[in-house]
């Protein structure tokens, strides 16, 4: 199999919900006059906390600092992973459940902490800029490595990193396991021709700016009564669009414009930390994707500015929710 280190360097961001009046100017600017920016990498993601914003170093430019904008300090790099030439395994599972054992695992196992970003085409495995070189060393046995660099694939190799796995030399740190919340929702993975996104402006614009969230009072992700969350990811990358919500956010959308898998599949959704989750702690994503691998359970998994979300098919919710309980030493809330 090939990993491919796309040509984008990343920003990852943060909008307060009060703050998004600031911002809904660059935002719509990013999301329909793509031709106007350059950016090429542009992903949002509304939360009850916040909105994460994923964008290249030219989308990154659009936003004006702000008491309401949180910036990562890192550089991220995306990371994809492709089989003959196409995002697909073996596996019948998809998502990040077929690259859980090759990739997710190896890097937790390097304290390598990655930011997942799940879409209706593929899915990007963010690592820091300064991660790079481990990141080569522990999966180039695994993978055919190139980084792409003005559309051509340079290959990479770790043979001229000195001891690129000299920060890890110490005894793995067991990660804490996390609390999580498992929301009543129905979510849908879809896609959209780029060319018919202003047929869609006003109600994603509506969806995205202007909609209420069902629990909007409840902001704690503790909360063990909450039924159902405020969750929607837009994404444009490369030119290919991708849409994650709830089904009464799709009842909004006109049925023939958005497209998903011919099988129609409704998704549950895992939510991932009692408390912000932060960048630095790795194993995360692992320890959730571990053991949908290891029952061949398909899961997209998104990362946000300050909690992690796996969606699975909604004929696994029970035993995924089995699975997770019997992880942790007290009862995941279901």
């Amino acid at each position: 199999m090939d990993l491919h280190i796309l040509d984008h360097r990343l920003r990852v961001t943060s909008i307060s919900k009060n703050g998004l009046v600031n911002f809904t100017h660059p935002l719509i600017k990013l999301i329909f006059l793509r031709n106007r920016t350059r950016c090429k990498f542009f992903s949002l993601t509304e939360t009850p906390e916040n909105y994460t914003v994923v964008l290249d170093e030219e989308g990154f430019k659009e936003l004006r600092p702000s008491e309401h904008l949180k910036v990562e300090s890192s550089i991220w790099l995306p990371l994809n992973v492709v089989s003959n030439g196409n995002a697909s395994s073996s596996s019948q599972a998809v998502g990040v459940t077929k690259i859980a054992k090759s990739v997710i695992a190896p890097l937790a196992q390097q304290h390598v902490s990655v930011f997942m970003l799940s879409t209706y085409q593929t899915d990007f495995i963010l690592v820091r800029e300064k991660d790079l070189s481990i990141v080569i060393t522990t999966l180039e046995e695994e993978f055919n490595i190139y980084k792409e660099v003005g559309g051509e694939s340079v290959p990479m190799h770790g043979l001229d990193v000195s001891n690129g796995l000299q920060k890890n030399g110490k005894e793995a740190i067991q990660p804490t396991v996390h609390p999580v919340l498992i929301p009543q929702n129905q979510f849908c993975v879809m896609s959209l021709d780029p060319d018919t996104l202003p047929s869609i402006a006003t109600t994603l614009i509506d969806v995205l700016f202007y909609s209420n969230s069902p629990k909007e009072d409840a902001q704690s992700p503790s909360s063990q009564d909450l039924d159902c969350i405020k969750f929607f990811s837009f994404s444009l990358i490369d030119g290919y669009i991708s849409l994650v919500m709830d089904t009464e956010a799709q009842r909004q959308f006109p049925a023939d414009l958005l497209f998903t898998s011919s099988s129609g599949e409704l998704w549950r959704m895992v939510r991932i930390g009692g408390q912000p989750l932060g960048f630095d702690e790795c194993g995360i994503v692992a320890q959730i994707s571990q053991p949908l691998a290891d029952s061949d359970i398909s899961a997209y998994y998104i990362s946000t500015f300050s909690f992690d979300h796996a969606l699975v098919p909604e004929e696994d919710i029970v035993s995924v929710t089995d699975m997770l309980q019997h992880q942790r030493k007290e009862p995941a809330t279901s």
